[in-house]
């Protein structure tokens, strides 16, 4: 059964009662109207939220809200997927406007709410649907190209304004030895935007550029022909050093210290939002410069919200207009220049608030950043719609700069239209499975567990569902994904999958240590408030108490005390390919049907 959590915010950081939801549907439970708490989902986790909420609780101690716990893999795939089967909470929170219309269907339409004319005209053209406005950003990330702004200052080296001086300046630190600038490549989105991003110093944000784009999805218009003279600045760039790809293929934010902080190279082209403005190890600072066009008539820089916020429009049914009330004060103080300071702190030195009266210091990181945006030289990532070809094409990419299977920018274009082609012929084909209906929470965790037990050849697993504890405990070893009726593809699948995921582990119990495990629960955080375990057995059988029993266990889906009290080996794997395979065995879920024979 699913657990939620309530509580008053003058109580926010207090004990409060834990409630249990029904087992109906999960519809019934997002539309319930007799609660006067607002439901809010603990979307990227509690503590991403709990300054703002510190903040309401100080400004509103009278609004109740409902916490629901998301730690599942794909939190922007399950926004979406809950908006598509109309369950979600009254507050709502995603990263991405991946449909306007099907917003347009269960959100309310904030354009008339005094609190959004503190939005940029800008920012609200951007997200506005027929001049209606159901998703607002919270603040943005901003993100260019990373400099040793200590270093720089040392050799007397300019930040570069067009490619020529960039190219000169590349030279001079060569004869110094250092490495002009390294790229992150370890997640193929990294290629992608970078690429991207050098095209839209050009042609990729004029109006032809857009139209192309919106074609090329549609499968109208091809990469061949239009994106050579993109390939080929990309290759300058290759050619003057700014691309090295570290052989071990390390994460941004080690490729940024390693690189940039042990002075082995200048520059670093990384898609991340640095926690950090000086590297701890030499005190050097760190700077931000735009993607340089050819001319430098267009140095841009790229932004992403770190999160939207919407209100469902359950809220404005009869009976709801207390929570309607509230939510809009929630919002408000959203977009008041407090609330937007209680998402910026330290820690995030290239996010910016969204509102008219942002003011950044001139020595701020994203000072300049600020002012492209300001000026209209920065633009939105690219992401909505090109998911489907995302990785693959970002893949080509990056074998490119790292010379890998002979790619180059010509096969680059090739393979962009290839897997559009591909994608577009095999739309029909990506479904593998449907479910008829609704699953409830614990439903969806049987239905993983039977997946883990058969394709670990297990007689038993032990499931984690997760929920929400006092002072923000989440656990992302469990299920806190609910499964919705609709066709099933990798996306799907990734929603309802746990936050980790690469290994599981098989215990030797019996059958009555088994069952005395399960009652107990999970205690991950050692606090005695354990999260509830489901104990799914193949074919349903009762385990007998005094027989030995293979038991699987998600990764990290049990304490240490568990491990050493019982014989066990852990194996790789993955949870969701496990899924994937056994969903494709199946064809169709239900909650009651397809018995782990």
């Amino acid at each position: 059964m699913m657990m939620k959590h309530r509580r008053c915010l003058a109580a926010l950081l207090a004990a409060s009662l834990l409630l249990l939801s029904g087992c109906g549907s999960s519809s019934d439970e997002a539309s319930d109207t007799d609660s006067g708490a607002l439901t809010w989902e603990t979307w990227g986790g509690y503590s991403a939220h709990q300054k703002f909420l510190e903040l309401a609780k100080e400004k509103y101690p009278d609004i109740e809200l409902e916490f629901i716990s998301y730690t599942g893999g794909n939190r922007t795939g399950y926004s979406w997927a809950q908006m598509r089967a109309g369950d979600i909470p009254d507050i709502f929170i995603t990263s991405q406007i991946l449909d306007k219309d099907l917003a347009k269907e269960h959100l309310v339409d904030l354009s008339g709410y005094p609190f959004i004319n503190d939005l940029p005209t800008s920012v609200l053209d951007q997200i506005s649907l027929d001049g209606e406005v159901y998703l607002l950003p919270v603040n943005y990330a901003m993100y260019g190209i990373f400099y040793n702004k200590t270093l720089m200052e040392e050799h007397k080296w300019e930040v570069p304004s067009d490619f020529a001086e960039l190219k000169a300046l590349c030279e001079e630190i060569r004869q110094e030895g250092l490495i002009p600038g390294v790229i992150g490549t370890q997640l193929t989105g990294g290629p992608f935007s970078t690429v991207f991003n050098l095209a839209k110093t050009d042609w990729f944000t004029t109006f032809e550029g857009v139209k192309w784009e919106q074609d090329f999805l549609a499968g109208d218009a091809a990469a061949k022909g239009r994106w050579e003279d993109t390939m080929d600045y990309v290759k300058q760039y290759i050619d003057i050093g700014m691309f090295h790809t570290d052989p071990q293929d390390i994460n941004n934010p080690e490729l940024l210290l390693s690189y940039l902080g042990n002075r082995q190279a200048v520059f670093c082209t990384a898609v991340q939002t640095v926690n950090i403005t000086e590297f701890p190890e030499t005190g050097d600072k760190l700077g931000m410069m735009p993607f340089i066009s050819k001319d430098g008539g267009k140095n841009i820089y790229m932004y992403s919200p770190s999160f939207y916020f919407g209100l469902s429009s359950r809220l404005t049914e009869p009976g709801n207009e207390k929570k309607l009330e509230d939510a809009v004060k929630l919002l408000s103080l959203v977009y008041s220049e407090e609330g937007q300071a209680a998402f910026i702190d330290e820690t995030t030195p290239c996010v910016m608030s969204t509102l008219n009266s942002t003011v950044v210091p001139e020595d701020a990181l994203i000072y300049d950043a600020h002012q492209a945006f300001l000026e209209g030289r920065a633009f939105p990532m690219t992401y909505t719609g090109w998911e489907p070809v995302l990785p693959d094409i970002g893949q080509a990419y990056k074998e490119w700069l790292r010379s890998e299977n002979d790619m180059d920018g010509t096969k680059c274009i090739a393979r962009m239209d290839e897997l559009m082609q591909q994608h577009l012929d095999q739309s029909d084909h990506i479904y593998f499975c449907e479910s008829t209906e609704d699953f409830t929470l614990e439903e969806t965790g049987r239905l993983v567990g039977k997946a883990l037990g058969s394709q670990s050849g297990a007689d038993a697993a032990m499931i984690p569902l997760g929920e929400f504890h006092e002072g923000g405990v989440e656990i992302s070893s469990g299920i806190t994904g609910k499964l919705y009726a609709g066709k099933i593809n990798q996306d799907i699948v990734s929603t309802i999958c746990p936050g980790t995921d690469g290994e599981y582990t098989v215990m030797s119990m019996t059958g009555a240590e088994a069952k005395e495990l399960a009652k107990t629960g999970f205690d991950a955080a050692g606090d005695h408030n354990p999260f509830p375990y489901l104990l799914v057995t193949k074919g349903g059988a009762e385990l007998k108490d005094d027989e030995n029993y293979q038991v699987a266990f998600l990764l990290d889906g049990y304490t240490e005390e568990t491990a050493e009290k019982y014989p066990h080996q852990t194996h790789k794997g993955s949870m969701k390919d496990f899924l994937t395979a056994w969903l494709k065995e199946q064809g169709t879920v239900s909650p009651d049907g397809n018995p782990w024979k």
